[in-house]
């Protein structure tokens, strides 16, 4: 569109019309545009309070079928987070799927996007979620490193033994 139609279907001041001119394009809204266009909300900017950012992910666990879960309380142990969540998939495959949903479930429940660190590998996969850290495992790998009791919390087995 030539700088006379532009002209012709917007009344413009004269400093936007020179800018027109250099070929810069105002894109200004009017008040009453401004109104009934409103901007959307930034990614996990405010988390839903009916939802609790926990119970998303434990849901998504047991959706998925996570084996052996662990909920481990960090509230004055650590900085890093709240809450961290251990658990197993059956396969590098299985864990590639259990990380994908629950990645997944928290941004479709407005947590915003989390953080994730090995997925390309899945032996193990770290999400992190601000206040809640999910470490999902491989059965071999999970035993090899044994967070729980690095955090001093039992293994399911542990406690029925």
């Amino acid at each position: 569109m030539k700088y006379g139609a532009v002209r012709h279907y917007l009344k413009r001041t004269a400093p936007e019309t020179a800018l027109l001119r250099k070929g810069l394009n105002l894109n200004r809204l009017s008040s009453i545009e401004a109104d009934t266009n409103l901007l959307p909300p930034l990614s996990g900017a405010d988390a839903p309070p009916a939802e609790d950012i926990r119970a998303v992910a434990l849901a998504s666990l047991e959706d998925m079928k996570a084996e052996n879960t662990v909920e481990i309380d960090l509230a004055g142990k650590t900085s890093l987070a709240d809450t961290m969540i251990v658990t197993s998939g059956r396969s590098d495959r299985h864990v590639g799927a259990i990380a994908d949903r629950v990645i997944k479930d928290l941004k479709d429940k407005g947590f915003g996007n989390a953080r994730v660190e090995g997925l390309p590998a899945c032996d193990w996969v770290l999400i992190d979620a601000g206040d809640v850290l999910i470490h999902v495992f491989r059965p071999e790998v999970r035993g090899f490193y044994n967070l729980e009791k690095m955090w001093g919390a039992d293994r399911p087995q542990d406690r029925a033994s």
